[in-house]
């Protein structure tokens, strides 16, 4: 395939449109959340500014220095996971539990940021580990996820041999699918984070989200509140969720990507005012095309779906 046919004046606007749209698309969300946040942020420093200035006036043995003194020390202890509301001593962050918890956060990319490691030892084995651990942790959610797609494919065959209305059977199984993976991944583990870590549904349903799209922004982490004594199956539960969470959510987003695509592809018909037929026929050669089947095939053969 030469330069001209791969640049054709079909492909090349398509792509800067959806160039264009993906820039627009980041730019508008950058405007509304500088709209949404920017004036609550002046407020912020504004407040911040002024409890400062009445801890130095009430605590006049206080100066300057000694008050980034004890700001170091509260983010020293913020650090390790220590309180210092009370005179007890905690384990802070590094109980088995948490370092179990911490190690699943790096394999599945989410780092959180609250914890990280200190020791030349520590960060060394980090690297070594995450080389290793994320790939790893790629095959088992593709193997768990390519699961829970045979599981909806086999319940809507069955069903699909029940009833006449073969397309709505099959619509209805993936509704209901995506319906209760929501409820189990995002409503429940909402209710659980409300009761243990005293968010509001807003900033548990914003966690839930942010962790299993492994964003990771760490403003809310649980199971690291050094004030709060969690149970024991908190940290159990919340590696298990954080696993299956992440392969259902893969799920939505590859077929999301799907359908992004259908609809590339349909506005690019229109555009350059080719029928389906034509379109597939010459895309049909195509590495991308040949590569797909071959995916298909091996997916065919595999002894999951059977």
């Amino acid at each position: 395939m030469g330069i001209k046919e791969m640049f054709t004046l079909a492909r090349v606007p398509s792509i800067l449109l959806l160039g264009v749209l993906y820039v627009a698309y980041v730019l508008v969300g950058g405007l509304v959340f500088w709209k949404l946040e920017g004036d609550l942020g002046k407020k912020d420093i504004t407040l911040l500014l002024s409890s400062k200035k009445k801890l130095l006036a009430k605590y006049t043995c206080l100066n300057q220095e000694g008050l980034e003194a004890v700001a170091q020390v509260v983010q020293d202890a913020s650090k390790v996971g220590l309180s210092l509301k009370g005179n007890y001593t905690s384990d802070g962050f590094w109980k088995f539990t948490s370092s179990a918890v911490f190690a699943a956060t790096v394999v599945t990319t989410i780092g959180y940021g609250n914890i990280s490691p200190d020791s030349t030892a520590g960060q060394i084995f980090c690297v070594f580990f995450a080389l290793i651990g994320i790939p790893l942790n790629m095959v088992v959610l593709n193997r768990v996820g390519k699961y829970m797609l045979v599981i909806g494919r086999n319940i809507s065959e069955f069903l699909e041999g029940k009833t006449r209305w073969r397309k709505c059977t099959r619509f209805l199984v993936h509704l209901v699918s995506y319906l209760s993976g929501a409820v189990l991944f995002f409503v429940v583990p909402m209710i659980v984070f409300q009761q243990h870590e005293g968010w509001t549904f807003s900033q548990a349903i914003y966690y839930c989200f942010i962790t299993l799209s492994t964003i990771g922004f760490g403003d809310f982490v649980a199971d690291s509140n050094p004030d709060k004594v969690y149970p024991d199956w908190y940290s159990i539960l919340m590696a298990s969720w954080i696993f299956f969470g992440l392969a259902w959510l893969a799920l939505v987003i590859n077929h999301t990507i799907d359908i992004l695509e259908r609809i590339s592809t349909h506005f690019k018909l229109w555009w350059t005012g080719q029928t389906a037929e034509e379109s597939g026929s010459a895309e049909d050669d195509s590495p991308e095309m040949q590569e797909t089947q071959v995916e298909e095939e091996e997916e065919k053969k595999s002894p999951i779906i059977e």
